[in-house]
């Protein structure tokens, strides 16, 4: 097994319904032009009070759930407006996967295109997978992305991926890094397509080209 098929660790339960994407990341670390420095804006104002100090009773400061690679969450999980943003900053905070009953859709794209890894369990399994980990020294949830299953202290599941997502977490690709994978099927399709439509190749530039002349 490699890396890229099994994700273990520490899994923090965060049962609440419809957590969404501005409490996943506010809007206020929306501000930049890069991916740099979001795992600060995680849950930052569940972390944090308004003093800026850590909240001692948020799951994921407790000494317990320190580096936690999984969420066992609530149904509805990333609801809310479109940001990639709750994405990345996720990823930088070291999460690797979220398990829970149901994901807002556009969250669940963003996520799994960037291989965040989604697992959809019922409503049921996942309470199981919460009363697992909730007791301090049991947290360890193991996600075989290979067979399709999940395993904690005393719960085994099973979950469904499309065959694109799973082999993309297979291969250790994001969404880009599969599209590269076909490159010189892409590459050959535009030098056919430059062939039969030649006139169309550059016309933006060729027109302002003209125009300045």
């Amino acid at each position: 097994m490699t890396d890229h098929h099994r994700i273990e660790g520490i899994a923090a339960p965060m049962a609440l319904a419809n957590l969404d994407t501005d409490q996943i990341m506010p809007k206020q670390f929306l501000r930049g032009i890069d991916k740099s420095g979001l795992a600060e804006g995680v849950f930052h104002d569940m972390r944090f009070d308004a003093q800026g100090t850590l909240r001692d009773d948020f799951v994921l400061n407790r000494p317990e759930y320190a580096g936690a690679r999984v969420l066992v969450a609530g149904p509805n999980f990333g609801c809310g407006s479109s940001r990639e943003h709750a994405v990345w900053g996720l990823q930088q905070f070291g999460i690797q996967a979220v398990i829970a009953p149901s994901f807002g859709e556009i969250f669940y794209s963003n996520a799994m295109n960037n291989r965040l890894l989604l697992v959809m369990l019922s409503e049921d399994e996942v309470a199981a997978l919460i009363a697992d980990v909730e007791p301090p020294g049991r947290a360890a949830v193991t996600i075989d992305v290979a067979a399709m299953t999940v395993q904690s202290a005393t719960c085994s599941a099973r979950f469904e991926l499309a065959p694109r997502h799973r082999d993309m977490f297979m291969k250790g690709l994001d969404s880009i890094g599969a599209s590269l994978a076909h490159a010189s099927r892409i590459d050959a399709f535009a030098e056919q397509h430059w062939r039969q439509y030649p006139w169309l190749k550059d016309v933006a530039r060729r027109t302002r080209s003209r125009l300045s002349a």
